[in-house]
């Protein structure tokens, strides 16, 4: 008989619809107030995207494939579960959807590829809290990095290239590799997140490369800072895409390599507001597609999961 185990995907959430936006702010504020300007102000951009965030839909979509390329895994039968930080489905509720189907080795997969305290360590936290609250009794493998999965690597450089080859026959001048800022402060403290996401800056740039045979200009910058937030990770998008404008560069592409889905940092900050800026300035902003559910994306999800497995005896 096959191991029943478990895998948790977790994500971040956003409100299903505007109605929620303000509760979601809420939660995401940890229970303080939101001022009315900045309730009004996200609630704009999710009325530009349509309403309500597609997050909750994309990872639901991306659990089914994954659970779907580990159906043929000889050794465990795979289900995979969907755990919101902020928003339903909660990581609780998915811990206890698992403990009710007896299924106790779980293997728990945030999908943010680059670890940061403040980012796949509140993940981790909600987690651990979640399996405290069910008693106990799991075997629990985390994934707490995977920025430099050459599987990862392979499905972002796919997405570049694809742009590139749709952006013709003008010629991109700069790739502009994206991802959520933090505070600064984070890089004195030791933590990772800078250095992992310019380590896969390198390695998407070097694979598509390789597969253009030429060099690619590139640079790297942070988006979708917090309100009112300073001293926070840099160079920033609002200061990178002016200055390449007045270097000259006219067209340019972001990669949010960050980001695996589709959310509201990625079609309103980046698809509106970068896009308006860099008009602006005289440049025009392509983007490429989110990784969603790709094909290359989720073998490598199933990747991390079935190597994070071998941890359990037995």
């Amino acid at each position: 008989m096959r191991d029943r185990r478990a895998v948790l995907l977790m994500a971040y959430g956003g409100p299903a619809s505007l109605d929620e936006v303000e509760a979601f702010l809420l939660d995401v504020r940890g229970g303080r107030e939101t001022p009315r300007e900045l309730v009004e102000e996200v609630r704009g951009r999710y009325a530009a995207i349509g309403g309500a965030s597609p997050l909750a839909a994309i990872t639901r979509a991306q659990a089914a494939a994954l659970e779907e390329h580990l159906a043929g895994d000889p050794a465990a039968e795979y289900r995979v579960f969907v755990g919101m930080r902020h928003g339903e489905p909660r990581i609780a509720r998915a811990v206890g959807e698992m403990a009710a189907q007896g299924r106790r080795r779980l293997v728990a997969l945030c999908l943010a590829p680059h670890y940061s305290r403040l980012s796949v360590g509140a993940y981790l936290a909600r987690l651990d809290e979640a399996l405290a609250a069910v008693g106990g009794g799991f075997e629990a493998v985390r994934v707490e990095s995977w920025h430099d999965h050459p599987g990862f690597l392979d499905a972002v450089a796919e997405r570049v290239v694809e742009a590139l080859a749709e952006a013709a026959p003008a010629e991109v001048d700069r790739v502009v590799f994206t991802a959520h800022s933090l505070p600064a402060r984070i890089v004195a403290e030791g933590d990772p997140y800078d250095a992992q996401l310019r380590a896969t800056c390198q390695g998407v740039a070097a694979r598509v490369e390789a597969a253009r045979g030429r060099p690619l200009p590139w640079t790297f910058a942070y988006q979708s800072a917090a309100y009112g937030a300073r001293d926070w990770l840099g160079p920033s998008l609002e200061e990178t895409l002016p200055a390449l404008a007045r270097q000259g560069h006219r067209t340019l592409l972001a990669c949010p390599v960050g980001f695996v889905s589709d959310h509201v940092e990625v079609l309103y900050d980046l698809d509106v507001e970068a896009r308006r800026l860099a008009a602006e300035h005289g440049a025009t902003l392509r983007r490429t597609r989110s990784l969603d559910t790709s094909p290359t994306f989720v073998a490598a999800l199933a990747g991390l999961v079935t190597a994070a497995a071998r941890a359990f005896p037995g």
